[in-house]
């Protein structure tokens, strides 16, 4: 890694602990928290999660992302350290689990953020969803289903792994905050999802009555 200020983001399945550890790492680090999806994606996002057209969810998630990352490196660039809750690796993961046969090559002038995925046993993972007060989206409800796909596809982004099924999130904070950021650089990989043998091949695209929460 240079010496130039911090950006982190946090990966993982939902119920792991993102949206708990973002703003307290980023508070940590003094930084700012970015939302990879800008205020004005809103409107339409919520237009896009009705359908169930897997790569236009997809080209919707990429178009914000690689939006923000304008503002990403604004921020770099003035010495600001950044804090995302989910970046690439998230979008590309869930969509190619989700059936998108996309081949997406990330450009290399993206801004490479040292990320880390949280993981959590299934079991403790569940009561955590089952306490959440928000609604489920139909979305995310597919997401749970193939969730074992998703965790596949994350293998192929260099990621520090933090367990957090016992641990409070202060204890999440301080490992995180523990691990050396200084080593190899964390590079998000610029081969097309799916280059990889070890990544699932897309799972067959639903039917479209399937989809309807």
């Amino acid at each position: 890694m240079s010496d130039g200020p911090l950006f982190e983001s946090l990966e993982g399945l939902r119920g792991t602990g993102k949206s708990t550890i973002a703003p307290m790492l980023a508070a940590a680090r003094h930084a700012v928290l970015v939302p990879t999806v800008p205020l004005f994606y809103q409107p339409l996002r919520r237009e896009v999660d009705r359908r169930g057209n897997t790569e236009a969810r997809m080209c919707f998630y990429l178009s914000a992302l690689f939006t923000v990352t304008d503002e990403i490196q604004r921020l770099l660039a003035d010495g600001t350290p950044v804090v995302v809750e989910s970046y690439f690796a998230r979008c590309l993961a869930n969509h190619q689990a989700l059936g998108s046969s996309l081949g997406v090559r990330l450009p290399p002038s993206l801004p490479q953020p040292v990320t880390y995925q949280l993981t959590c046993g299934k079991g403790e993972r569940g009561r955590r969803l089952a306490d959440r007060i928000k609604p489920v989206s139909r979305w995310d409800a597919l997401a749970e289903e193939v969730a074992d796909r998703v965790s596949d596809a994350y293998a192929q982004f260099p990621m520090d792994h933090v367990d957090t099924t016992h641990l409070a999130p202060d204890e999440v904070l301080q490992t995180i905050l523990s691990i050396d950021t200084q080593g190899a650089p964390h590079r998000a990989n610029a081969e097309p999802v799916g280059a990889h043998p070890h990544v699932l091949p897309p799972v067959p695209r639903r039917a479209e009555g399937a989809c309807r929460s």
